[in-house]
């Protein structure tokens, strides 16, 4: 077996030790060698705990291991920028993420960082790894629902009491849709494999949480008429679904962002009837880190490399659409 990819943690957030660094340590490709923290008392900590050999008290010292290959960054959003292109510099492949920056402009900066570098950057949508992705893009692929005419997406949780949360500092690149606006605009660009050419987005801004995007709701204007209607929100009631529509039917995907094994499943609809289709389970977490190891020993990316780029333009457009109240066009 080839060697694994050696992994460093920069940031001891809930998303690292909750999800990625559990997935990593079960995936068959890489092993995590470092942890690194502000502070070397919870890097440490967060070390004994996943029975991590390194821990560090600064992020430099991470970056400065030469038995690190690949670091993941779940840093709050405006310190993307800055970790993703040091990581560059100094030779280390980069998982970030979602969003992957606070704007299109900081986007290209990293994905040209990583470019000159020779390092491999992917932005942290571990939906898009999850094997039933594949699956209903092949539905689509076969005509089972006709010609593509609309696509449904909605992402929303309350955690509007928690004040303090770094989602709602504007500065830091809080908001819905930094935070869970991302994902169904993700899909759709992806689904219809095609990027948008207008949006219109309507928006609450709370004084209470720094005048952040609280909810959002809008439409995304793609190509030959077609459209995404959305909605997301961090001060509402819990609940996620995606729905595909075409001329000859539809699919309803009652857990699309976040799914694992037992929820994968998705509806057909067709012919006048629902068909529930068993969809492959998976830690999307898991298949994440392996692809993107895939990635850094050759095999074509899952995700185009300047689709970071074009995602944060889709997010800054729908922002500025929600302060301006109109129409804009990309």
């Amino acid at each position: 077996m080839a060697q694994k990819l050696r992994w460093g943690i920069m940031g001891c957030a809930q998303i690292a030790t909750n999800s990625v660094m559990p997935a990593i340590q079960e995936s068959e490709s890489g092993i995590i060698a470092a942890v690194a923290s502000r502070g070397l008392e919870k890097s440490s900590a967060v070390a004994a705990e996943f029975g991590i050999e390194k821990a560090y008290g600064s992020y430099e010292e991470l970056l400065a291991d030469q038995d690190i290959d690949a670091v993941y960054i779940p840093l709050p959003n405006h310190l993307h920028r800055e970790w993703v292109i040091r990581a560059a510099e100094a030779g280390k492949h980069v998982l970030c993420e979602k969003p992957i920056a606070l704007n299109s402009a900081e986007a290209a900066e990293m994905v040209d960082a990583c470019r000159k570098a020779g390092v491999h950057l992917a932005e942290a949508y571990m939906y898009r790894h999850h094997p039933r992705i594949a699956e209903l893009q092949d539905i689509i692929a076969r005509g089972e629902i006709g010609e593509l005419r609309s696509i449904r997406g909605t992402f929303t949780y309350n955690d509007a009491g928690d004040t303090t949360n770094i989602r709602f500092k504007s500065a830091w690149g809080g908001g819905s849709l930094y935070d869970v606006g991302c994902y169904p605009l993700s899909a759709a660009r992806m689904l219809f494999a095609a990027e948008p050419e207008a949006v219109t987005v309507q928006a609450i801004f709370s004084p209470e949480h720094d005048n952040v995007d609280m909810m959002a709701s809008g439409l995304v204007e793609f190509p030959g008429g077609v459209s995404l209607i959305f909605d997301c929100g961090m001060w509402a009631y819990n609940r996620q679904l995606l729905e595909v529509l075409g001329t000859e039917g539809r699919i309803e995907i009652p857990m699309p962002f976040n799914a694992r094994f037992e929820d994968a499943e998705f509806i057909l609809h067709t012919g006048g009837e629902a068909k529930v289709i068993e969809a492959t389970g998976a830690n999307p977490y898991v298949w994440q880190a392996d692809n993107f190891a895939a990635a850094v020993s050759g095999a074509k990316p899952r995700v185009a490399a300047d689709d970071p780029v074009l995602n944060m333009r889709l997010i800054e457009t729908c922002l500025d659409s929600a302060r301006r109240r109109e129409r804009i066009l990309l």
